[in-house]
Protein backbone atom coordinates (compact mmCIF):
# COMPACT_ATOMS: atom_id res chain seq x y z
CA UNK A 1 0.00 0.00 0.00
CA UNK A 2 1.15 3.33 -0.76
CA UNK A 3 1.32 6.22 0.88
CA UNK A 4 -0.89 9.82 0.09
CA UNK A 5 1.17 12.83 -0.65
CA UNK A 6 0.54 15.62 1.54
CA UNK A 7 1.10 19.55 0.97
CA UNK A 8 3.98 20.40 3.34
CA UNK A 9 2.06 24.27 3.49
CA UNK A 10 -0.63 21.97 5.57
CA UNK A 11 2.16 20.97 7.84
CA UNK A 12 3.84 24.48 8.30
CA UNK A 13 0.19 25.88 8.82
CA UNK A 14 -0.85 23.78 12.05
CA UNK A 15 2.42 24.39 13.80
CA UNK A 16 4.12 26.92 12.06
CA UNK A 17 7.30 24.69 11.89
CA UNK A 18 7.50 22.29 9.10
CA UNK A 19 10.12 19.77 11.15
CA UNK A 20 8.12 20.20 14.16
CA UNK A 21 5.20 18.55 12.34
CA UNK A 22 7.31 15.87 11.24
CA UNK A 23 8.40 15.30 14.50
CA UNK A 24 5.15 15.07 15.70
CA UNK A 25 3.66 12.75 13.24
CA UNK A 26 7.15 10.51 13.80
CA UNK A 27 6.36 10.40 17.19
CA UNK A 28 2.26 9.72 17.09
CA UNK A 29 3.45 6.92 13.98
CA UNK A 30 5.67 5.04 16.39
CA UNK A 31 2.70 5.23 19.12
CA UNK A 32 0.68 3.56 16.81
CA UNK A 33 2.91 1.32 15.13
CA UNK A 34 3.77 -0.24 18.96
CA UNK A 35 -0.01 -0.49 20.30
CA UNK A 36 -0.89 -2.07 17.26
CA UNK A 37 2.44 -5.06 17.74
CA UNK A 38 1.13 -5.92 21.32
CA UNK A 39 -2.28 -6.28 19.96
CA UNK A 40 -1.09 -8.49 17.48
CA UNK A 41 1.61 -10.27 19.95
CA UNK A 42 -1.80 -10.64 22.44
CA UNK A 43 -4.23 -12.07 20.06
CA UNK A 44 -1.27 -14.07 18.69
CA UNK A 45 -0.08 -15.83 22.00
CA UNK A 46 -2.88 -17.83 22.67
CA UNK A 47 -1.67 -20.04 19.80
CA UNK A 48 1.45 -21.19 21.47
CA UNK A 49 1.71 -24.12 23.66
CA UNK A 50 -0.64 -25.98 21.06
CA UNK A 51 0.25 -29.72 19.89
CA UNK A 52 1.17 -30.63 16.72
CA UNK A 53 -1.95 -32.53 15.63
CA UNK A 54 -4.28 -29.03 15.66
CA UNK A 55 -1.29 -27.59 14.22
CA UNK A 56 -3.10 -27.19 10.75
CA UNK A 57 -6.28 -25.43 11.78
CA UNK A 58 -4.17 -23.18 13.89
CA UNK A 59 -1.72 -22.10 11.33
CA UNK A 60 -5.09 -20.38 9.20
CA UNK A 61 -6.30 -18.75 11.94
CA UNK A 62 -2.79 -17.19 12.81
CA UNK A 63 -2.55 -16.20 9.20
CA UNK A 64 -6.17 -15.07 8.98
CA UNK A 65 -5.55 -12.64 11.88
CA UNK A 66 -1.73 -11.30 10.31
CA UNK A 67 -3.40 -10.56 7.32
CA UNK A 68 -6.15 -8.52 8.87
CA UNK A 69 -3.31 -6.41 10.59
CA UNK A 70 -1.84 -5.93 7.19
CA UNK A 71 -4.79 -5.02 5.54
CA UNK A 72 -5.18 -1.72 7.77
CA UNK A 73 -3.55 1.37 6.75
CA UNK A 74 0.40 2.53 7.53
CA UNK A 75 0.89 3.83 10.92
CA UNK A 76 2.37 6.95 9.27
CA UNK A 77 -0.05 7.61 7.13
CA UNK A 78 -2.72 7.19 9.92
CA UNK A 79 -0.36 10.06 12.14
CA UNK A 80 -0.57 12.00 8.95
CA UNK A 81 -4.34 12.33 8.49
CA UNK A 82 -5.21 12.50 12.42
CA UNK A 83 -2.28 15.57 12.53
CA UNK A 84 -3.78 17.44 9.75
CA UNK A 85 -7.26 16.49 10.92
CA UNK A 86 -6.77 18.21 14.30
CA UNK A 87 -7.19 14.91 16.21
CA UNK A 88 -3.41 14.81 17.77
CA UNK A 89 -3.03 17.05 20.76
CA UNK A 90 1.06 17.91 21.30
CA UNK A 91 2.21 20.32 24.18
CA UNK A 92 5.95 21.86 23.57
CA UNK A 93 8.76 21.35 26.73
Amino acid sequence: MSLKTVEVEKLHEITGNVYESLAIIAKRSRQIAAREKMELDEKLKYFEGFEEEEEYSFNEEQERISKEYEKRPHPTQRAIDEFIGGETSWRRP
